[in-house]
């Protein structure tokens, strides 16, 4: 585990503001936990530096046009420092509980005592836990969870939200109007419904800083809202807003503005997603930067048998329909064959796609007995498939990495693993692995594991067999 000293987060602020001040775009690929608050606090002052330099610049500009007018000199000519919208900043999160964190983040650099925070006790209400709620993950004895899991859902876990931050030189105004706003704090579905019932993203075109922080957390929610609320960025507005076309930058007039955004990604892996997103949707013509961290092997219990199984695939338009093939052609009838390995089997599967294509094959045509544990599964659905399966009354469970993510319960009963395809998260790969030993008597070689792959699982690869390690089944597989 990475327990960086006060220096060495001093360090990692100073390369960050450092970077930052570049106005390039920077995608932090991998974050630790330590590190976020950190991390927060370095980009939080960015943004306010971005904001306070372009009020001065305004509110300078507006004395100079007073002057002019009151002395009856001619307009300067030289005042082009506003977009079409106020709104310049963007944060997007996975959850209300972020929301605090960048709001406590923003407000940590502002000056007490004068300094006021109007509506903060209305947002902490509003963003917190409702009163007298308890929270189960602070709350849960030491070990119950992983760290990793409590960080990301203490707190009030509401996807849906959106919400305005106005600046000025005494106050915070949290749930200002967007167009009167400084700062936008929002989730993608939150963004996407406001946009999709006014008909309208106008107050999102002059953003000149992105921050986007848990993508890993975003690609588990839902990748396309991302997606969606990016394609409405830096547009030409449908209305004027009363705005002084006198005033607005050049590039803005011209459309351009989306190669003058600086665009910061936080993340705590990558994922072709992520990766996509940064070479291709992030245009800034002050280049981008991509930080590059070698990855160690996820620790797994000594003696169990790891077997990764290469499928063959020359095209990623291919690659889910080879590995379905693959998975009902070679591994599962293999595993129908032992009596041992068709009992106590857990099924992983990352993709919700894949997920529905091998519940639905098992349904058909496997004819064995399974239950499923998916991110749609009520509460009683879940009691009921652990109890089955713990029990022996039913020989597979299936288990999606979403349901996983949401609710990370140790599942009992488990002999064998089949990894579908590798998972998104390392951490998951060793917390299955080391489930089976949860059962009194189980030993290392009554465990086996296998984990299906292509060379489109590069990165999933690297962060369980380590950036040493994955160059050996690279080239095993002739990558």
């Amino acid at each position: 585990m990475f327990n960086p000293t006060t220096k060495e987060l001093a360090a990692l602020q100073n390369d960050i503001l450092s970077s930052l001040s570049s106005n390039q775009d920077l995608y932090l690929t991998r974050t630790p936990l330590d590190s976020h608050q950190t991390i927060r606090e370095a980009i939080s002052l960015h943004a306010l530096n971005h904001i306070t330099k372009k009020r001065r610049r305004v509110l300078k500009n507006n004395e100079r046009i007073s002057h002019a007018s009151k002395s009856g000199s001619a307009v300067p000519e030289d005042v082009q420092d506003q977009g079409f919208t106020r709104p310049s900043v963007l944060i997007l999160l996975p959850f209300r509980s972020f929301a605090q964190r960048w709001v406590s983040a923003l407000t940590s650099h502002t000056p007490p005592p004068s300094f006021q925070v109007e509506n903060h006790s209305r947002f902490q209400s509003e963003y917190g836990l409702p009163p007298g709620a308890v929270d189960k993950l602070a709350s849960a004895e030491p070990g119950t969870y992983p760290r990793d899991h409590i960080e990301m859902f203490k707190g009030n876990v509401d996807d849906s939200f959106r919400v305005g931050v106005k600046l000025t030189r005494k106050s915070v105004k949290i749930y200002a109007d967007f167009y009167a706003c400084d700062v936008i704090l929002a989730s993608p579905l939150g963004l996407r419904m406001s946009i999709e019932k006014e008909k309208n993203a106008d107050f999102l075109s002059s953003i000149e800083v992105l921050i986007v922080d848990q993508m890993d957390a975003l690609t588990m929610q839902n990748w396309e809202h991302v997606q969606f609320v990016l394609s409405h960025l830096n547009k030409l507005p449908k209305e004027s807003h009363d705005v002084d076309f006198s005033r607005i930058k050049p590039w803005y007039l011209d459309g351009h503005s989306a190669f003058l955004r600086q665009s910061i990604l936080l993340s705590a892996y990558e994922t072709p997603e992520t990766r996509a997103l940064f070479n291709n949707s992030l245009l800034n013509v002050a280049g981008k930067i991509r930080t590059d961290r070698r990855w160690q092997p996820v620790p797994a219990p000594d003696g169990v048998d790891q077997n990764f199984l290469e499928f063959d695939c020359s095209s990623p338009r291919d690659e889910t329909d080879k590995r379905f093939q693959y998975f009902i052609t070679q591994v599962l009838p293999s595993i129908l064959k032992s009596a041992v390995q068709s009992v106590n089997t857990v099924v992983f599967v990352p993709s919700s796609f894949d997920f529905i294509r091998v519940q639905n094959h098992f349904r058909k045509t496997v004819g064995v007995s399974f239950t499923v544990l998916s991110e749609y599964s009520s509460n009683q659905d879940i009691s009921r498939a652990r109890q089955a399966f713990f029990n022996g009354k039913k020989s597979f469970l299936l288990i999606s990495e979403r349901f996983h993510f949401f609710r990370r319960y140790k599942i009992r009963g488990i002999r064998n693993l089949i990894f579908y395809a590798p998972p998104d998260h390392p951490q998951f790969y060793t917390e299955f692995l080391s489930y089976p030993f949860l059962d009194e008597g189980v030993e290392a070689p009554d465990v086996t594991c296998r984990t299906l792959y292509s060379r489109y699982d590069y990165m999933k690869l690297e962060r369980i067999a380590g950036s040493d390690g994955v160059g050996e089944l690279v080239k095993r597989s002739g990558m």
